[in-house]
């Protein structure tokens, strides 16, 4: 696990770019937090950084919000907080064979339904800013989480 400290919603940013910058051609993202924690502001600064253009939107509303990539596939940023059973999520057509990226706010509500992730990102708000923690889920993820974040774990923070 690595631990940083987040200061203020541009080093939330600079995160979400490192890990668009170093990410495996697939991957699967949870992304845990309370509400206010910053989930959606790292998927939107990973999506950006992939080259997403126009509105980024929320999908707390719509559960799914597809974007293409420049590569080639998409980014699929879904937001499972209003999911009561992870049987619905069928009717969304989540056949994630053009997938290249997951990003999966509120993931234990999908659980079995859901890819495993490669990397885990928990939230939390501490103070002016943030605590973000890296677990990966994968030797994928391991590598991934180690090319973001070289030299940014940070201890003793306040």
């Amino acid at each position: 696990m690595t631990e940083l400290w987040l200061p203020d919603v541009d080093a939330t940013d600079a995160l979400g770019a490192r890990l668009a910058l170093t990410r495996p051609a697939q991957a699967v993202v949870h992304l845990h937090g309370d509400l206010g924690a910053g989930k959606s502001t790292i998927a939107r600064a990973l999506l950006r950084a992939l080259g997403v253009q126009g509105a980024i939107r929320s999908p707390t509303y719509t559960l799914v919000e597809r974007y293409p990539l420049a590569e080639g596939g998409e980014a699929w940023h879904l937001d499972l907080y209003r999911i009561a059973d992870p049987g619905e999520l069928e009717f969304l057509g989540l056949d994630g064979a053009e997938v290249r990226l997951w990003l999966v706010e509120w993931p234990e509500r999908g659980v079995g339904a859901l890819p495993a992730p490669d990397l885990t990102i928990e939230l939390s708000m501490r103070g002016p800013g943030r605590i973000a923690r890296l677990h990966p889920g994968s030797s994928a993820g391991e590598a991934w989480a180690g090319r973001a974040t070289p030299g940014h774990e940070v201890a003793g923070h306040s």
